[in-house]
């Protein structure tokens, strides 16, 4: 509990900084969708060490589409050596969000949408954490909100995860439980440029996001903390980079810390 308290009061610290406030997460996504007629190409390296103590690497192309100021989707593939020593294709995920609230005002706005999410992986079930990023077939679905308001930034988001047994003929285990429940606060600060002048200049925004998972059927859960550096050039192409470790839990994970490496790359006015 006093782990969970220093989160929190850390989170809260990183909302007040002398800076802007940016809503482009490294670990989570906002109420705010992408731009509406765009498609943007996002690679995901995320370096890991696995309870056996050996490091691994797992590739996360994501093709993502915004199709109008309310609705976006995304469609991902997983590709690691985690399981086997030889990279290969884990599986797929598909992942839309809608908007479905906006109270919009000049440097300020509320916002809330609701998201669903499948997965559909070939993976034999190692952990306890229901993790559709490459570990586990599933559905989940739940809300984000969205606080924009000058400098400060908040955004909160719950939701429910259903494990199912992966492709493969790999069964889920009965007695990890297949039902949990996720939650997540981030924040975020611009810290260059001090003074925008135009577009092509240099972002660098800085992130703190914690990320939890509770299982309904044993009671076991764990609670992450994941600081972020980000670079955004020419307002199109993002670098990001995070770190994520576990500060609180009793869930048997596949791994408990990664590094993140990302880049992203946005087409505006894609198609009519």
């Amino acid at each position: 509990m006093k782990k969970i308290f220093m989160a929190l009061l850390v989170a809260a610290l990183c909302f007040y900084l002398p800076a802007a406030a940016q809503e482009l997460y490294v670990n989570t996504e906002p109420a705010s969708n992408m731009a509406a007629k765009s498609i943007g190409f996002r690679f995901n390296n995320k370096f890991m060490k696995t309870t056996d103590s050996r490091f691994g690497w797992r590739f996360n192309p994501e093709l993502m589409f915004g199709l109008s100021n309310k609705w976006m989707w995304h469609l991902s593939g997983y590709f690691s050596d985690l399981y086997q020593h030889t990279f290969r294709l884990e599986g797929f995920s598909t992942y839309a969000k809608y908007r479905f609230y906006a109270n919009d005002d000049v440097h300020t706005h509320f916002r809330l949408a609701a998201y669903g999410k499948a997965a559909l992986i070939k993976n034999p079930v190692a952990s306890e954490e229901i993790n559709p990023d490459g570990d586990n077939t599933g559905l989940g679905a739940g809300l984000v909100a969205t606080r924009l308001m000058h400098k400060i930034a908040l955004s909160a988001s719950a939701g429910y995860d259903r494990a199912m047994d992966n492709a493969g003929h790999f069964k889920f285990p009965e007695q990890n439980g297949k039902d949990a429940v996720g939650y997540t606060l981030s924040a975020g600060a611009l810290v260059f440029p001090q003074v925008y002048r135009n577009y092509r200049q240099v972002n660098m925004n800085v992130f703190l996001e914690l990320l939890g998972q509770s299982n309904l059927e044993t009671g076991k859960h764990y609670l992450d903390m994941a600081p972020a550096l980000q670079f955004i050039f020419a307002s199109r192409t993002r670098v990001d980079l995070s770190y994520r470790f576990q500060m609180d839990g009793d869930m048997q994970r596949f791994s408990d810390r990664s590094f993140l490496f990302r880049v992203e790359y946005n087409i505006f006015n894609a198609y009519k």
